[in-house]
């Protein structure tokens, strides 16, 4: 529903769907955070968008109540408007729970085993997955449960014509071509314990222009933008800001053209292991094997401590990513550009 590795984990499913049952209608309920990356989507019927953060805010302010009571409305009777033969809550919290709970269907289907009791509003439940498979797997076990045969997995982002030209134009304001190699580079993420230090994002991306001639593009979102530019002002060499400047169609269609994406456990990390970029990942708090990139074309670098992963948002020390080091994340880099993925 929100987070856009979620949503990106989710697609594989929809694809099996779609081809095993190519007549049905599928409608998506999401959250307007990544809604994107589905919007216009051929295998798609409806996407239902939720304003679920937004309604949260504005019910802090009075003046606001009532309109946001009239879109909440609004929201419950189009997720209402059709009985579905089959709801299926893929992401298994409260939030989704609450949506099964509101939607019409003959079958609502989930895991038994979940967080926040979400299982309870569910009619059908199935064994719980693994907890050490991918969430990718997890999800196609739940389509694999409605009879859905899966002999291959596939991420289907639709790119319009109007995305790539828009990307086209925005590197070549920048001077960006193929002549070199062009390295998308994503920093930042929403737990401060995945983000690795800007001194050495600095140094990084300073050797990879000094010993491969790169061309560096920075990316994320509109407010990545103050940070990514202390990144640069670091840096002994210019590099491109493109923060804020994607959506996220543009986004995978720019990493679909980049020759590698060096980044930490984020949703772009997602979208260029769909667009199958070759990837250098570093990873801390987080776990590889669980919501890791699912392709075979990335390299990661963790440090093998004790306490990684530990899930945590916040740390006082972040020594799982402060002993992640430039000369590791080159080497990776090395790797990656010898393999010559691309071209």
């Amino acid at each position: 529903m929100s987070a856009i590795g979620d949503v990106i984990h989710t697609l594989p499913a929809l694809d099996l769907l779609h081809r095993q049952f190519p007549e049905s209608n599928i409608t998506w309920v999401i959250e307007d955070k990544a809604s994107d990356i589905i919007k216009d989507h051929p295998y798609l019927k409806k996407v239902i968008v939720s304003k679920r953060k937004s309604w949260i805010e504005n019910v802090k302010k009075p003046s606001l109540w009532y309109p946001t009571l009239k879109e909440i409305i609004s929201f419950i009777r189009e997720l209402r408007s059709q009985e579905y033969d089959v709801v299926v809550d893929f992401q298994g919290l409260l939030k989704s729970a609450i949506l099964v709970f509101f939607s019409r269907g003959k079958r609502k289907i989930g895991y038994s085993k979940t967080r926040e009791m979400s299982s309870f509003f569910l009619s059908e439940r199935i064994p719980p997955h693994p907890l050490n498979r991918h969430a990718v797997e997890r999800n196609i076990e739940l389509v694999r449960y409605l009879g859905a045969h899966v002999d291959k997995v596939t991420f289907p982002i639709f790119i319009g014509e109007e995305d790539k030209r828009y990307v086209e134009l925005l590197l070549s304001a920048h001077k960006l071509s193929t002549s070199k190699p062009m390295i998308a580079l994503h920093s930042q993420a929403v737990w401060v314990t995945k983000r690795w230090e800007p001194l050495k994002i600095a140094k990084l991306s300073d050797k990879l222009i000094e010993i491969y001639g790169a061309q560096i593009i920075f990316i994320g979102g509109k407010d990545d933008y103050s940070s990514i530019e202390n990144i640069l002002s670091l840096m002994s060499h210019t590099a491109v800001n493109a923060s804020g400047k994607t959506s996220l169609k543009e986004l995978a269609y720019l990493l679909s053209l980049s020759n590698l994406m060096i980044t930490v456990d984020s949703g772009p990390m997602h979208i260029a292991s769909a667009m199958d970029t070759p990837l250098v990942v570093l990873f801390g708090p987080t776990a590889s094997w669980k919501t890791g990139p699912y392709c075979n074309s990335a390299v990661i670098i963790r440090s093998q401590l004790s306490c990684s992963p530990c899930f945590k948002r916040e740390c006082d020390n972040r020594t799982c990513m402060k002993e992640i080091s430039v000369e590791e994340v080159l080497e990776a880099v090395d790797k990656q550009l010898k393999l010559d993925h691309k071209h």
